[in-house]
C-alpha cells in the first residue's frame, strides 16, 4: 500500500560546467568593483605602518599627496570598471 506521490525535488535546468565567456567576465568585473572598497581601505591605512619617531617622520604633505593620489586612483578605477560593466549590459537572470 505504497503510493507514489509527486516528486518531492523537481527536476531543474542544469546550469552549464563552464559559464559563457562574456558572463565569466562580466562576473570577473563584478567581483573587482566589490573588492574596490576594500583595496581602497587597505591602502589608505598604509601610512599608520611610515616610521614615526626617532627615525626621520614623513611629512604631512607627502601623507596627503599619497592619500590624495590612493582617491584619485580609486575614483579613476570605480569609473573604468563601471564604463566596462555599462558596455557589457544586464546579465539574464542576474537579480543581484
Amino acid at each position: 500500500m505504497t503510493e507514489t506521490g509527486p516528486e518531492i525535488s523537481p527536476e531543474r535546468p542544469r546550469s552549464p560546467l563552464f559559464l559563457q565567456r562574456q558572463s565569466y567576465r562580466r562576473r570577473r568585473l563584478i567581483d573587482a568593483a566589490r573588492f574596490l572598497p576594500v583595496l581602497g581601505l587597505l591602502l589608505w591605512a598604509v601610512p599608520l605602518l611610515w616610521p614615526t619617531g626617532e627615525q626621520e617622520p614623513v611629512h604631512s604633505s607627502g601623507a596627503l599627496i599619497y592619500i590624495f593620489g590612493i582617491w584619485a586612483l580609486l575614483v579613476l578605477a570605480a569609473f573604468v570598471l563601471s564604463l566596462r560593466l555599462k558596455v557589457g549590459g544586464t546579465e539574464p537572470g542576474g537579480g543581484g
